[in-house]
């Protein structure tokens, strides 16, 4: 018997809570909520379980619309989404006019490397993708930049 507290904490996907059930009644053990004392070794308990089950992925789904709209509404706003940045400006300033005279990723990390540029968490060791991240988050800044504009 597997006993949880809440059903929709179990699981929010309808398809791994189907999963569940099938492993549950090919092995068979039950599964026993213990907020609607839903038991699955009966028939009714198995059919409430379900319905919770379609419930709680629906519950998920409308979460995560709120989310991105929110999110979207933000943005729209021109507030930066994310981490705030801890690289200082010199670093990051650097990096782009490296990157706009055409140097690419790989030569840019090199070249901080070799001057011994150290990195956001203080490392030694920059990486192309890690310069990548850094030009993300300037045209993401350059995109608030706009939006509070538009605003």
């Amino acid at each position: 018997m597997l006993v949880v507290a809440k059903l929709d904490r179990l699981s929010r996907s309808l398809v791994d809570f189907a999963g569940l059930m099938e492993r549950a009644s090919r092995e068979g053990w039950a599964l026993v909520s213990l907020d609607l004392g839903v038991d699955t070794s009966t028939p009714q308990g198995e059919m409430l379980a379900n319905v919770m089950a379609s419930f709680a992925q629906f519950e998920r789904r409308l979460i995560a619309e709120r989310t991105k709209a929110a999110l979207a509404a933000l943005k729209a706003r021109g507030v930066r989404l994310g981490r705030p940045r801890v690289l200082p400006d010199a670093v990051v300033d650097r990096i782009a006019e490296m990157s706009a005279t055409g140097l690419g990723l790989r030569v840019i990390a090199r070249t901080l490397n070799d001057d011994g540029t150290p990195t956001a968490n203080g490392g030694l060791c920059w990486h192309p993708s890690t310069v990548a991240v850094v030009l993300r988050g300037l045209r993401l800044d350059a995109e608030a930049a706009a939006a509070r504009g538009a605003a």
